[in-house]
């Protein structure tokens, strides 16, 4: 007798028949979540009901600082179980750690105090003034912290640090003059709509060896990423961390925008311009793990190393290998904090989604690492009750995040998941009994990309293996395909680039010289694999920041094994500006390449119908979305009347060409050229046509 399928997986079962024999381990991950949320949702005096969206909302309006610029009051409010007593203190107050005592300890440990105004009408403690909180534990120790929900946190003065540590410091943020949005978010239509990211960090993104400030990014980058045809930003590093060296993943301060490049009201127009541009704004959240810092982190808060966190006695507390602390999400406020977190971002700054970082982290309890990271791709591996590591909670939180942050934005939300594991059924549809996500990054792919460039000669290039790569994605869950990130920009590594030129992209650049044989395959190849990428490998593209035009150097932040030197911490826009060098015309093509898409839309389609791989030939035919990709990857033999099969009849014209002098090709295909089928079955098509597909190109046709 076959057992019956639960009701609250039904539909994810029915869609993938595979997962039947797990339908009820499914069904046990659901329920926890929409437990969750009803605990949530009707966690009010009375018990009725509120959406998870008024409840993070009246969560935001009720911890940490709030000036009313009505009555000129300041309400403070702090969940610290742990303490005794809790004094809030700063300039302000000329740090007396007696004045101004938070007093009604609640029986949940929250700590609250309201500040009136001065005699003279103004705010007690003034905008932008540092600020911390006091607290007394049981046994009469006094510590210092930041408020955990502080929005504002900035990194002390030389004179400052030299004295009392490079902790960074509180801010009590309260501008006469806030940001006011000038532009509607962009309108997104998740189903229909094509999403081509531009991933960036604002502090490298300037020729300079310094930190570039939002104000610049704003003026100088933005305007670049909307000439390139991107739709989307995706912003790393912008979620306050203490050591810039983390690429922004060591976060301290989850609700302030870093201080690092500006102020929160500099961000907010930075976000409202790219709206204006109509291009998206996601930001690359860190609910993954925290800091280990202790004064300006969250780390051992009240006292206790179990308030956020697993507690370390646990084994669950600590990250393996990031030296992190790990969130407990089956805590009631922990699910506050994190929740309201989002929220915050999307309402205060109007972010328009998230990249989830570390979710293979969160969803294991091997956490990716060792020989539980092995995935084989077994269900038995994600979903059997005897071999998974699941860690259930953090999936719970995963669809409960999802579930919020499509309240919050129903139609035009974007979640991306940073996951390596392929976990069944993470980007389906929360309904379905799915974890809700919109995507997740194909990560296997760059991984491809550099083992052939490292391993292969042109000659030994695996095509099936290459396209079987590229299209294996889970049916019905959409993935963002790229060829490179900031994990291969990173020092240690390489960008594709650098792997196909090497040493010569600081000698034979110059457009004064003939290009050597190793520059011209490495810009034939840049493209063809980007374009390949990009057609063929998702359905949402992503590039970081400068490897559009093949940023020759890698990444590497001030430290101490550097010197704390920011030459490495930069991009180098320079070099694309520059006519007389070669990267224009990487530049050039990849911005072909993100307006052909525009305007054909072959991202949020089903999947390509690979017609040919055709190993000696080195050539690859795919249809998308009416469109017919031809790509000719060996390295000496061009073709002529080469004939491709499709299943559309009709007349054909070029809508890109890799070939163009403009893109650093060699000129030798006629766009001007139509191409006609011929009513002859060729390689399962009911139509061919033949083409001329001259060697290291790649060739994009579309119907009259």
């Amino acid at each position: 007798m076959s057992q019956e399928i639960p009701a609250n997986v039904k539909e994810a079962v029915e869609f993938d028949p595979w997962l039947k024999p797990f339908a009820q381990v499914l069904s046990e991950r659901r329920y926890l979540a929409d437990k969750w949320v009803y605990d949530i949702t009707h966690a009010t005096p009375d018990g009725s009901y509120q959406s998870l969206a008024k409840f993070t909302r009246d969560s935001i309006k009720n911890y940490g600082l709030h000036a009313n610029k009505q009555t000129k009051e300041i309400y403070y409010k702090e969940w610290a179980p742990n303490a005794k007593r809790a004094f809030l203190v700063g300039e302000f107050n000329n740090w007396d750690g007696t004045n101004h005592e938070l007093k009604n300890k609640d029986e949940f440990g929250n700590f609250s105090i309201t500040i009136p105004p001065l005699a003279d009408g103004s705010f007690a403690i003034p905008h932008d003034s540092k600020i911390k909180v006091k607290f007394q534990l049981e046994d009469g120790s006094e510590i210092y912290r930041l408020p955990a929900w502080i929005t504002r946190a900035t990194q002390p003065t030389k004179e400052t640090a030299k004295q009392f540590g490079p902790t960074y410091e509180g801010r009590f943020w309260n501008p006469d003059n806030e940001y006011h949005f000038q532009h509607q978010r962009p309108k997104f239509n998740q189903k229909t709509d094509s999403l081509r990211i531009y991933e960036a960090h604002v502090g490298i993104s300037s020729p300079e060896p310094k930190v570039t400030s939002y104000k610049e990014f704003t003026q100088n980058v933005l305007p670049r990423i909307q000439k390139l045809g991107y739709d989307a930003i995706q912003l790393m590093a912008i979620m306050e961390h203490a050591y810039y060296a983390s690429f922004g993943y060591q976060v301290t301060n989850f609700f302030a925008a870093s201080s690092r490049y500006g102020t929160p009201e500099d961000l907010k127009e930075l976000i409202d311009t790219a709206h204006g541009m109509g291009i998206l704004v996601l930001l690359d959240v860190v609910h993954s793990h925290a800091s280990k810092n202790v004064e300006d982190g969250l780390n051992n808060f009240d006292g206790s190393d179990h308030q956020y966190f697993h507690s370390i006695s646990s084994g669950r507390g600590e990250h393996p290998l990031w030296d992190s602390r790990l969130f407990n999400y089956g805590s009631f406020e922990v699910q506050r904090f994190l929740l309201s977190n989002l929220t915050y971002y999307i309402d205060t700054y109007k972010f328009d989604g998230f990249r989830f970082d570390g979710v293979t982290s969160m969803l294991y309890m091997h956490h990716g690492v060792g020989a539980g990271g092995a995935f084989s791709g077994d269900y038995n591996e994600y979903l059997s009750k005897e071999r998974s590591a699941v860690d259930h909670e953090a999936l719970a939180y995963l669809m409960i995040a999802n579930d919020l942050v499509h309240e919050l934005l129903p139609e035009s939300a974007v979640t991306i998941a940073e996951d390596v594991s392929g976990y069944p059924t993470l980007c389906l549809p929360r309904h379905m009994g799915g974890g809700g996500f919109d995507y997740r990054l194909a990560m296997a792919l760059p991984d491809m990309w550099i083992k052939i460039l490292k391993t292969k000669t042109d000659e030994q290039w695996d095509l099936a293996n290459i396209v079987f790569t590229l299209t294996n994605r889970r049916y019905g869950e959409k993935v963002v395909a790229y060829c490179e990130s900031h994990d291969q920009a990173l020092v240690g590594d390489k960008t594709l680039a650098f792997w196909l030129m090497d040493a010569e992209m600081y000698t034979g650049m110059s457009t004064l010289q003939e290009p050597s044989l190793v520059i011209d395959r490495g810009i034939a190849l840049h493209k063809l694999i980007r374009l390949l990428t990009h057609a063929l490998g998702g359905e949402a593209y992503l590039n970081f920041e400068g490897n559009e035009f093949g940023h020759p150097e890698w990444l590497d932040f001030p430290n101490v094994n550097n010197g704390d030197s920011y030459h490495y911490a930069r991009r180098q826009f320079n070099l694309v500006d520059d006519h007389l060098l070669r990267y224009q015309h990487l530049n050039n093509f990849d911005s072909a390449m993100q307006h052909c898409e525009k305007n054909h839309q072959w991202l949020n389609t089903p999947q390509a119908y690979v017609s040919l791989k055709n190993e000696s030939d080195k050539v690859i035919a795919f249809e998308r979305n009416g469109l017919l990709f031809i790509f000719n990857l060996h390295p000496n033999n061009s073709y002529t009347d080469y004939r491709v099969g499709i299943e559309q009849a009709g007349t054909y014209r070029i809508v890109l060409n890799s070939d163009r002098p403009e893109f650093g090709g060699h000129n030798r295909i006629d766009e001007n050229g139509r191409f006609q089928t011929t009513d002859l079955e060729w390689n399962n098509r009911k139509n061919f046509l033949q083409v001329y597909i001259p060697s290291r190109t790649a060739i994009v046709l579309a119907l009259e």
